[in-house]
């Protein structure tokens, strides 16, 4: 649920000149990358949406795996996708500093950017759990 509340509300707010003021979704601003530039729209789609999703996926079906089963793919899969599943959030607070250091504009956290975040350490405190029950069963 933190996921999708990630994907659909506001990241962050922007306030130029105190008078023009955005607020985009991780969905809005892949759409409006997708207008300018569709590589960049789909490196930012993959790391934010993609992978994060899959790991989520992964996960969940680790977990739901019985201890001890053979052809576990989902535990060689979950590694890969945890080197990349924080690089989005990292992308975000690269963003709002740039746009505070520079000077161009204001920019304030919003809840979507909380709940992704959120998210975000739910799957790992969950994926920790998974690898430490199958430590101990193994």
């Amino acid at each position: 649920m933190l996921f999708v509340l990630g994907l659909v509300l506001p990241l962050m707010t922007f306030e130029k000149l105190f008078f023009f003021k955005e607020d985009p979704s991780l969905f809005g601003i892949v759409g409006s990358l997708w207008e300018s530039n569709v590589a960049l729209a789909i490196l930012v789609a993959l790391f934010s949406i993609v992978f994060p999703f899959a790991k989520m996926v992964a996960v969940a079906a680790e977990a739901l795996t019985p201890p001890g089963t053979e052809s576990n793919w989902f535990a060689k899969l979950v590694p890969f996708l945890t080197k990349w599943s924080m690089m989005d959030v990292m992308l975000v607070a690269i963003v709002i500093a740039a746009a505070k250091t520079s000077g161009l504009a204001d920019a304030f956290t919003e809840p979507g950017l909380w709940c992704y975040i959120g998210a975000t350490l739910s799957t790992t405190v969950v994926q920790w759990m998974v690898a430490r029950r199958a430590k101990a069963a193994g």
